[in-house]
């Protein structure tokens, strides 16, 4: 092999090799811009999930509201029978039942075409005018939570302890001194 044919070997071999990088250079840029399509449509769809779940829940919130309005005034009208009921026999009663009625209207009246964001913004705009109102209210649920959790965990653990009756713990005792 000649000096000349042996720079040609080496020659077509560089272009060999050069091609071949190319080649992997370019199918590694076409994997990573289809994984990167991937992702992107991936990461939309579950966008696009989320956003209709979050509108269906909002959706199903928003009946909840209107059932519990209804409702509402369902109990402002049995109060206010009750109310009535009660004039002739108590009518200082029958007022502040018929009061708490009138009461319970006012505040069906206010939530009955209101949605979920509105009354978020309510309550959270209510917490920024009464923090220590706010507060208070929950430690004293978090307080009766916590009693009710402890006094149901309480009658519910079983005893570990064998049960005996009064006649058995004497014999073995009287058989003790005896003994």
């Amino acid at each position: 092999m000649t000096n000349q044919d042996f720079g040609r070997d080496q020659a077509a071999s560089r272009n060999k090799t050069s091609s071949t990088t190319k080649a992997a250079t370019d199918v590694f840029a076409k994997a990573s811009d289809a994984a990167r399509d991937a992702g992107s449509k991936v990461k939309q769809a579950a966008s696009d999930t989320a956003s209709n779940l979050t509108d269906h829940v909002k959706d199903l919130l928003d009946q909840q509201i209107g059932k519990g309005v209804d409702l509402a005034g369902h109990f402002a009208s049995s109060v206010k029978l009750a109310a009535d009921s009660l004039e002739r026999e108590s009518p200082a009663l029958a007022g502040l039942v018929r009061n708490f009625g009138d009461k319970v209207e006012i505040y069906k009246d206010e939530f009955q075409d209101q949605t979920v964001d509105h009354l978020a913004r309510t309550v959270s705009d209510f917490t920024r005018r009464q923090p220590a109102l706010v507060f208070g209210l929950a430690a004293l649920a978090g307080f009766f939570v916590f009693r009710a959790i402890k006094s149901a965990s309480v009658m519910s653990a079983p005893s570990i302890q064998p049960v005996q009756d009064h006649n058995e713990i004497r014999r073995n005792s009287e058989g003790r001194r005896h003994g």
